[in-house]
């Protein structure tokens, strides 16, 4: 007698299991945004430049590049319980290699750990969600999934304000501390190992009992299997004389060679549309992100420019919050541009007018005045307690981070998936592996020449017209990025007869959503 099935797990297992698994990537999500807030403290306490700081999420974004090549192929051989604790415990030695003493080197060693640790354990999250949820509610689990790794960002832009202690232990007039906010990313960590525990033995308790889905395909850039047949072939050398030797130590270099020419030639025959969604990909996102790691140190000089009288502790209350605005509004908007977008289409033309709405946003900041505030009065957390908090804000930055809330939620929701229109589906794991890999590598080169632009323009207090270089940067990829908007609605014209039909990108559309995952998106 055959083996009878066993029973798919309840729902209400399911839930709890996204429950952890959304934690843990929530601490991930605030280890790496914890730093946001400290620029200006570690640039005045521990002697720091802005490049210095730009170096922190530069080197984060090394690491990622590296998980591409040999993340996805980890959690294959070890799996999705193991992976997804192992990667947390590296998110937890990240950050308490960061928080352990002042020294740069040892800062940027823990960002790097942590690149290593988080990006995959992304990954492993999102083969987790695949394995639990796929066929069930699995796009509203991502999204879950999402909101809760978001609000940790949101968290983390005003911890300044739910943890003013930490930042102030002496009080708003007293000295800051650069240590015991990095502690408390320490303790997301701990909560992060924690839940992927708990996720490790639900998911040991339900192999035994219940029909577990499979992992979908993650995104990674597999080199291994170039190797391999080449090295078992003709990388044996053993017992030969020392020129045969040679010769076959060469010949297996030139093979692999080769094998790298071959993978080199097969990511270049991907279409002109998916070259230019790369581009529009590479040019937002560096526009978005690097400019999240300066922004608050950005902010809080305008405020303190424009307000004399307003402590620094408060100025940071106020420049986390409006930094938090973009997470948090896309937590909110991003889904439902997407559903927007799936009844109207016009993908392109809403690319083009998300770049458009990214243009002027940083010269507004850097040459119009933060002096008109508004009051309003919000819920908030507040000394472990629940409290109305009175938050006065420039409108400037209100109405500037609300356009880039706007472009920073429209076009994620449509660029991503747009890549199942372009790609063949056969080739949609390497696709998104490789936009990502350009994505990261312009994080790696904005964190980098934005902290020198401020460096040498001598950007901060008592000379807040110094952002402007950064700013412009900024500003002309958003122009570049609107470019290629342009060209991708030209191109995308051009080729729709050539389009498949509509059922089939539909389909391709599904998968590619139901697979997308990373930081960034």
């Amino acid at each position: 007698m055959g083996e009878l099935a066993r029973p798919e797990p309840s729902r209400l297992y399911r839930w709890i299991v996204l429950l952890f698994i959304s934690l843990a990537m929530g601490g991930n999500y605030y280890i790496y945004d914890s730093i946001n807030p400290l620029e200006r403290i570690f640039i005045d306490k521990l002697g720091y430049s802005a490049t210095g700081f730009g170096w922190l999420n530069a080197s984060y974004s090394v690491a990622a590049v590296l998980t591409l090549l040999i993340g996805g192929i980890i959690i294959d051989r070890i799996g999705t319980k193991k992976a997804l604790t192992f990667f947390a415990v590296l998110c937890l030695l990240g950050a308490a290699l960061t928080a352990a003493r002042g020294h740069i080197g040892l800062m940027i060693a823990g960002r790097t750990v942590l690149g290593l640790g988080a990006e995959t354990m992304i990954v492993a999250v999102t083969v987790a969600l695949a394995k639990w949820f796929k066929g069930k509610e699995l796009s509203f689990a991502f999204g879950i999934n999402l909101t809760v790794a978001r609000l940790a960002s949101v968290a983390a832009d005003n911890s300044p304000t739910w943890a003013n202690r930490a930042f102030y232990p002496q009080g708003p007039s007293g000295e800051p501390s650069w240590q015991n906010p990095l502690l408390i990313a320490v303790g997301a960590g701990v909560l992060a190992v924690f839940c992927a525990l708990i996720y490790w033995i639900l998911e040991t308790r339900a192999e035994g009992r219940y029909e577990l889905g499979k992992g979908g395909a993650v995104d990674k850039i597999e080199f291994g299997n170039m190797f391999r047949i080449q090295f078992r072939q003709r990388f044996r050398i053993r017992g030969l004389a020392f020129k045969q030797a040679l010769v076959q130590i060469g010949v297996a270099f030139w093979q692999c060679t080769v094998q790298i020419w071959r993978a080199v030639v097969e990511f270049l025959r991907f279409n002109r549309s998916y070259w230019y969604v790369v581009a529009l990909c590479f040019t937002f996102y560096s526009a978005i992100f690097p400019f999240r790691t300066f922004a608050i140190d950005l902010f809080t000089n305008k405020i303190l420019t424009a307000h004399a009288g307003v402590a620094a502790s408060e100025a940071i209350k106020q420049a986390g919050f409006c930094n938090s605005l973009l997470p948090f509004s896309a937590m909110i908007a991003t889904p439902l541009f997407g559903l927007m977008v799936d009844r109207i289409g016009k993908r392109a033309l809403f690319m083009m007018l998300g770049s458009v709405l990214l243009m002027p946003v940083y010269l507004m900041m850097a040459y119009l005045s933060a002096a008109k505030t508004v009051t309003f009065a919000i819920p908030w957390f507040s000394a472990w307690h629940f409290t109305l908090e009175h938050v006065t804000l420039p409108v400037l930055l209100l109405v500037t981070m609300s356009m880039m809330g706007i472009a920073f939620s429209l076009i994620p929701a449509i660029m991503w998936p747009s890549v199942a229109y372009v790609v063949d589906q056969s080739r949609l794991g390497t696709a998104y592996a490789l936009m990502t890999m350009i994505q990261q590598i312009g994080f790696f080169m904005l964190n980098l020449l934005i902290g020198r632009a401020n460096d040498y323009s001598h950007a901060g207090l008592d000379n807040a017209g110094g952002y402007a270089l950064g700013m412009w940067i900024f500003s002309i990829l958003g122009f570049v990025g609107l470019t290629f908007a342009i060209l991708l609605r030209i191109w995308g014209g051009g080729c729709r007869r050539r389009l498949r039909p509509q059922s089939v990108q539909r389909k391709d559309f599904e998968a590619a959503s139901d697979g997308v995952s990373g930081r960034k998106r």
